[in-house]
């Protein structure tokens, strides 16, 4: 398939490896940030390739799996309700609250629905004016220029039986809270393309120089993700620590400035939870004043909403590239995709999902 089957070369493919092999000299530990590009890391077998030394850890970027429980138990406990219209993306569906999660909800009657894109769910609300519709507005920096755009559509068209409950997340305070974490190992990052498709790669470069790491800009592809890890081991033999664009053909140093302006429009800057990580001071978004009036969690007043993650579970620890799925006794037994224990597990870009579903660690 065009523009595919060229990213996913086998000749090509060797030649970097071999490449990546005459360059490393020394064991680096390099992370990449995002879920979707540790799915094709572990689906495709590359960390498995990699010169010995060179090492993958799998970071935070799934924003379904850092999405704080306290959030999910505020979805489940708004969908809940009479007269609520739930919307959401289908991966949130399954993410475990502390006592069920929103197919239970929809199971028991309520009305939740799955929706590809948030403008959808303006329209449910326009067409139902005496159903209050809500949608689940989660995701890192690629989500929150949509999710702008509803807001805005529903201000502008009066809409006001819409509301979303936010739980926006930010790369760049991630990355520099892993990197003041005591115990951290990471050399190296791979930045996620699709984020700095819209947010570009000036935020990073201040983080390049003061932590002397190199961050690539990556893709998806296997040969994205080769390419990128080359890049970054180059610049580590070099001494260097600088932001490279590997994903040249999809992102611009300035990003997408018409979709910042959207988020930087209806978005506020907070301090906020990541599931399994803790608090990262700046690394979220709220509502800005202006638009509070579509703020489900004020408007069905869940702010005092508490919970608690299955004791069993390590996901933050995953979450953070401390340890591995295979790590965590739950794996594979109490904890599968059909009956997550923990968001990992039941996300797309899930560390434990994508080992579970390359077969990592599982007793055949």
């Amino acid at each position: 398939m065009k523009h595919l089957d060229e990213y996913r070369d086998p000749v090509l493919a060797r030649r970097l490896l071999t490449e990546l092999r005459a360059t490393a000299t020394r064991p680096w530990a390099l992370m990449e940030v995002c879920g979707g590009q540790t799915h094709t890391i572990v689906r495709q077998g590359i960390d498995e390739l990699l010169p010995a030394g060179i090492r993958m850890v799998h970071g935070p970027g799934c924003p379904v799996c850092v999405t704080p429980l306290e959030t999910v138990d505020k979805a489940i406990a708004i969908a809940s309700r009479p007269g609520v219209v739930f919307t959401s993306y289908g991966d949130m569906l399954r993410v475990p609250g502390t006592t069920g999660d929103l197919v239970g909800v929809k199971a028991r009657g309520g009305d939740v629905r799955v929706v590809y894109t948030p403008l959808d769910a303006v329209r449910i609300a326009r067409e139902h004016p005496d159903r209050e519709v809500v949608f689940f507005a989660v995701g890192f920096e690629t989500t929150a220029p949509a999710n702008a755009m509803a807001v805005l559509e529903a201000a502008r068209t009066g809409v006001r039986n819409f509301s979303a409950l936010v739980s926006h997340v930010l790369v760049p305070p991630a990355i520099t809270a892993i990197l003041d974490a005591p115990d951290n190992e990471v050399q190296g990052f791979l930045a996620a393309g699709h984020v700095c498709a819209v947010m570009g790669w000036t935020q990073y470069e201040p983080i390049a120089a003061r932590y002397r790491v190199p961050i690539v800009v990556t893709g998806f592809e296997p040969l994205d993700l080769l390419e990128g890890i080359l890049l970054a081991v180059r610049q580590l033999e070099d001494g260097r620590a600088e932001v490279e664009n590997q994903y040249a053909r999809a992102v611009r140093r300035s990003g997408n400035t018409a979709a910042q302006d959207a988020i930087g429009r209806v978005f506020r800057i907070i301090d906020r939870t990541w599931r399994g990580v803790g608090p990262i001071p700046a690394s979220g978004l709220a509502l800005a004043e202006e638009f509070a009036e579509f703020d489900a969690e004020s408007r069905f007043a869940v702010g005092e909403v508490t919970a608690r993650e299955a004791p069993e579970c390590i996901a933050g620890d995953i979450l953070r590239g401390t340890k591995l799925p295979t790590d965590c006794t739950a794996y594979g037994r109490a904890c599968t995709p059909r009956n997550p224990l923990g968001a990992p597990m039941v996300s797309s870009e899930g560390t434990c999902a994508a080992f579970h579903n390359a077969g990592r660690g599982l007793e055949m």
